[in-house]
């Protein structure tokens, strides 16, 4: 039976989480994949947290020069997280001739141009499966299963952070920042979240996943972004009114060469599937020219999920014989040919406070038709003193109509604030 020795790059919660699973289900995965996996080292700064995992003394280093000089090594994992030492590490390692795992979704996302050269050059495998959506097998399902078709939509919720936030405003009446304190009580939100809840992290697993689906490279400079930050109760409250539920998607569509890229808060109506993923899960919908529609939903982060997909690579990789790499070469920039769309067509949610007095919704409805905007719904109501609070559902329209309609009705002097434009699923 072959044998095949791993490395850890990083024994905090991921690592940990890796370095249980390639131990507590050893037998299974030999018994039944037919492979020997063996932890041979751990490299990390930290001796004495290494050691209190369990790790024997024999398998720790806090030496690269180390880990890159042991010829027995056949796969390295890095869950350090990050971009420096990590990409520094990973070419080490390729170079050295081991295959790499890795979790890392910011390094792939703004490197993965350089690493996959690195590892062709050498005969080495790179592979990034726990990158997105966790313990969801998004990557392989793209890469293994969808070769019949071309994927011409993705969209999802790829972020547990900003959807256990969500989740809690919505079904339990809390407000941004006491949700946003929850989830970082409960270790989903980092002390400092804006990688969460700017929408970064969601940008750069959407870069991967549309690069993968579309076979063409979508750096994540081409990606809209907007978090969740300006999210009010208000706004909670209205979607539910008109039968939706707000979540943070990552929209990724092509036709031909035109390809548009996305992640921004969302109304989704509240009878489709993505609507009823609550709390740290994450769903990911697919949409191939033959297959139709396929969703596939789990865990989006968390040491076990984000564990299992790592060592789940590591099983694909150390069965394979040869190495296979993007069929249509990663660039740091895309293809001349492909174009990114930044008038993209979308219903919107917008909200305005406005003077209470005769005349003055006309004006903006005015505005609004002029620009080429269609209202599908109109609710007002009653506010306090002068100014009331208006909510406009439009008809599918264009981003930048709606953008010039908005900047012209801020201008208007019975008109105190723009307080939402949310796109609608």
């Amino acid at each position: 039976m072959k044998r095949v020795n791993v490395a850890i790059m990083g024994l905090g919660v991921v690592g940990g989480g890796t370095y249980d699973i390639l131990t507590g289900n050893h037998d299974h995965i030999k018994r039944t994949q037919g492979v020997d996996i063996r932890v041979k080292k751990v490299l990390d700064r930290d001796r004495e947290r290494v050691l209190g995992r369990g790790v024997p003394e024999s398998a720790f280093t806090d030496s690269i020069d180390e880990l890159a000089a042991d010829k027995d090594i056949d796969i390295v994992v890095e869950t350090m997280g990050g971009v420096e030492p990590a990409k520094t590490f990973i070419i080490r390692m390729l170079q050295s001739g081991k295959s790499v795992v890795t979790a890392n979704k910011e390094l792939i996302s703004k490197y993965w141009y350089a690493l996959e050269p690195v590892a062709k050059a050498n005969g080495v495998g790179l592979y990034f499966e726990a990158s997105c959506v966790g313990g969801v097998p998004i990557i392989r399902t793209l890469t293994e299963s969808m070769q019949a078709n071309r994927v011409c939509e993705l969209y999802g919720i790829i972020n547990g952070t900003t959807n256990y936030i969500l989740t809690k405003m919505t079904e339990d009446g809390s407000s941004y920042e006491a949700a946003l304190r929850e989830a970082q009580q409960l270790g989903y939100a980092e002390f400092n979240p804006t990688a969460d809840v700017d929408g970064f992290d969601a940008m750069y697993k959407l870069s991967i996943l549309s690069s993968l689906a579309f076979h063409t490279t979508v750096p994540y400079g081409n990606i809209y972004r907007e978090g969740i930050t300006r999210i009010t109760a208000e706004d909670i409250k209205s979607a539910r009114d008109l039968g939706y539920v707000i979540k943070l998607l990552a929209i990724g569509r092509r036709e031909n060469d035109r390809v548009e890229a996305r992640v921004h808060p969302t109304f989704v109506p509240v009878d489709h599937p993505l609507a009823g993923v609550r709390g740290s899960f994450n769903a990911v919908w697919l949409t191939g020219d033959y297959v139709d529609d396929i969703m596939l939903y789990g865990r989006g982060a968390g040491a076990r999920p984000t564990g299992s997909a790592i060592v789940s690579d590591v099983v694909f990789c150390a069965k394979r014989k040869t190495h296979e790499y993007t069929d249509f070469g990663i660039a740091e920039k895309a293809d001349s040919h492909i174009e990114f769309a930044t008038d993209f067509s979308s219903k919107y949610y917008l909200a305005v406070t406005a003077c209470d007095r005769a005349g003055v919704l006309a004006a903006v409805t005015k505005i609004l038709g002029e620009c080429g905007v269609s209202i599908r719904n109109i609710l007002q109501k009653g506010g306090e003193g002068e100014y009331a609070p208006v909510t406009f559902l439009t008809h599918t329209a264009k981003e930048k109509s709606v953008m010039t309609a908005l900047e012209k009705i801020d201008k208007l002097e019975s008109v105190r604030s723009i307080d939402s434009c949310i796109r609608c699923l």
